[in-house]
């Protein structure tokens, strides 16, 4: 796999090797000992999977204080533009994005350590996504923040009004109200 550092500290794109013949192809998601020595000591303890259909955003998503996850996502089907805020305080990016595309093509996965918000926009007519947690969720920790909030300029690819938003994420909050880290 080769690992590759965005421009915010802690934030990775990891891209596997792929190797394909007449039957299809094969690829190591996940190797524990290699993640550890490019990314460090990160114990997943979760797995969870979404379907979503083109349109669907879903985040921007956090967890509050010792709540926190870290978080390694990719696309199983589908194509999304995955984000990912840096809210840490003591932070040089603090409030800063970075955003890659994940797809069922590229198998890229994408690693957010704790500190960040993190959502995802569905490019496709559908996508399956899939992500490692090293936390468990803890509703009473839940936060959001708004998808669309000056402060942070994200550039979605697809108009907001054709956007399918959840009840919960429509109500979040803006960046300058949320709760951040230190």
């Amino acid at each position: 796999m080769k690992y590759i550092q965005t421009e915010i500290d802690g934030v990775w794109l990891i891209e596997p090797k792929v190797f394909n013949d007449a039957r299809g192809y094969f690829m190591e998601a996940f190797k524990e000992e290699e993640f550890r020595a490019h990314i460090g000591d990160v114990h997943f303890i979760q797995d969870n999977e979404s379907k979503s259909s083109f349109g669907v955003l879903r985040g921007l998503h956090y967890q509050k204080g010792e709540c926190s996850q870290a978080k390694l996502v990719r696309v199983l089907k589908g194509k999304v533009l995955d984000v990912a805020i840096d809210l840490r305080q003591s932070s040089p990016t603090f409030g800063k994005y970075v955003s890659v595309e994940l797809s069922e093509e590229n198998k890229r996965q994408f690693f957010i350590p704790r500190g960040f918000a993190h959502g995802f926009l569905v490019l496709s007519d559908e996508a399956v996504f899939t992500y490692k947690v090293d936390n468990a969720y803890a509703p009473h920790a839940e936060a959001s923040i708004r998808f669309n909030d000056e402060t942070i300029g994200i550039e979605w690819p697809i108009p907001e009004e054709q956007l399918l938003l959840s009840e919960k994420d429509g109500d979040a909050v803006s960046f300058k109200d949320a709760e951040y880290y230190k």
